[in-house]
């Protein structure tokens, strides 16, 4: 491969034991080779049995893509339009201020509705992190659970962008409407057995027979790791079970431009809709990421297209991504919530071109965040503060015996040398200056100038 990929295996390493991620699988794949493939960690703790490339976790909303390309078929076919009215097919109006939602919408999660959270409250309830029980064990019972869900719209379709699960269950529901078979079964028949993923299910039952599978974890408040269990009954927006090897196979096929193994799995013009960026995304980072058809698009990922998309059921996680023009992708699964396999994806793929992962912007802050943690002190150390990272934001505490002042430190301008924050304090804005020299950091706050202790 030419790449040495021991920074790599090390950057996983040491965002698995910050974050408490028990075990994860990667794949690298190369054009029509997969390049790289390791599992790292426990995929049980208790049993001490390691994760594979072959391991099995839930892939999360990785699935609205499959969703995505089995839609694509059917409009290759000519049995829908991209322009059908939902309606059409769904026993539901959806018509945000008297404006249609049409199938482009699902796809782009444009349809004006903003999420109404019915996976997070049944995932929740299943793995019991919540009191709130939402019994929704078909399709249909979201259908009946959205029927209000169009007077929750704020905008018209087209307009904003609103991440919307129950959106890819509608496109499930018109994808076994049409095709006349489970959605399930539909993308096991379409995708998943032209692709040769023969160990990519959506039932409990599948996942039993097979002994390479990823307990569950929760982490939890002090870091333990809690076994729980998998909210199987999610379905066309998040409910494909897979392993990082399958998944390579998926990615040779956009890679290969719909082509696997000498098969068209979909037409090349569909597929590029798929990777046409059709609606601005509410964060830039790269600039210009907006949304595709079942993928988010960077169209500058340093100088190329990044094709991706994550997932979570909170006790699985998930990263796949590729660049059409490189011929390269990466796929991601993780048994716990903790670090974003993302990051580690684009760290990937970065190095892969050749390009220094540090660079990325998420990656280079984070490090910088840390090398600001720490105590410390005024002049002759006649008063001490502690800075503490939680996520992208730090938090200034300035405590005593009986009294503590805790200051959240919001990012403004962030550089290897100097990193400026904001905070608000009495409703007056107050600017934080960290300046880094060397092992040197010295943080200058209101009146007073600290410096950390080594």
């Amino acid at each position: 491969m030419g790449v040495d990929l021991r920074e790599l295996e090390g950057f996983i390493l040491e965002k698995m034991s910050e974050t408490r991620i028990p075990g994860l699988s990667i794949a690298i794949v190369k054009g029509d080779e997969i390049v790289y493939a390791r599992g790292f960690g426990f995929r049980d703790i208790s049993s001490g049995l390691p994760a594979t490339p072959r391991t099995l976790y839930g892939i999360g909303s990785v699935t609205k893509s499959f969703t995505a390309l089995a839609i694509m078929q059917l409009v290759e076919e000519g049995k829908i339009s991209l322009d059908d009215p939902v309606e059409k097919y769904v026993p539901l109006k959806l018509r945000p201020f008297n404006k249609t939602v049409k199938i482009h919408h699902l796809l782009t999660h444009s349809s004006g509705i903003p999420a109404l959270a019915y996976a997070e409250a049944f995932i929740r309830s299943v793995l019991g992190l919540d009191h709130y029980w939402l019994p929704v064990s078909t399709p249909e019972d979201v259908i009946t659970f959205m029927r209000k869900g169009v007077e929750w719209a704020v905008s018209k379709p087209g307009e904003r962008f609103f991440y919307l699960n129950e959106g890819y269950v509608l496109l499930g529901c018109i994808i076994s409407k049409v095709s006349g078979m489970k959605y399930e079964e539909y993308v096991k028949k379409k995708i998943l057995e032209p692709l040769r993923m023969l160990r990519s299910f959506f039932s409990k039952e599948d996942v039993e027979r097979d002994s390479d599978w990823a307990t569950p974890y929760i982490i939890d408040k002090e870091g333990k790791h809690v076994e729980s269990s998998f909210p199987y009954g999610v379905t066309s927006d998040g409910g494909l079970i897979s392993n990082v090897i399958d998944l390579a196979n998926y990615i040779k096929m956009y890679i290969n431009r719909g082509v696997f193994d000498g098969e068209s799995i979909v037409g090349k013009e569909m597929l590029e809709l798929m990777e046409k960026p059709h609606i601005r995304l509410p964060y830039q980072v790269f600039g210009g990421e907006s949304y595709g058809y079942g993928w988010t698009i960077t169209p500058n990922f340093y100088g190329c297209k990044l094709v991706g998309h994550g997932g979570s059921v909170l006790v699985h996680t998930a990263y796949v991504g590729y660049s059409p023009e490189r011929k390269i992708g990466v796929a991601l699964l993780a048994n716990a919530s903790g670090y974003p396999l993302s990051n580690i994806g684009m760290y990937t793929l970065a190095q892969l071109m050749g390009v220094d992962p540090g660079k990325i912007p998420f990656i280079k802050n984070d490090r910088i965040l840390s090398k600001l943690e720490g105590t410390y002190e005024t002049y002759m150390g006649t008063m001490k503060a502690s800075v503490e990272k939680k996520g992208s934001f730090l938090f200034l505490k300035i405590e005593d015996r009986y009294t503590e002042h805790i200051a959240p430190l919001v990012p403004d301008k962030i550089e290897d040398n100097v990193a400026i924050f904001y905070t608000i304090s009495d409703w007056r804005e107050y600017a934080v200056e960290f300046r880094v020299k060397d092992d040197k950091v010295e943080l200058i706050y209101e009146r007073y100038k600290l410096v950390k202790k080594s």
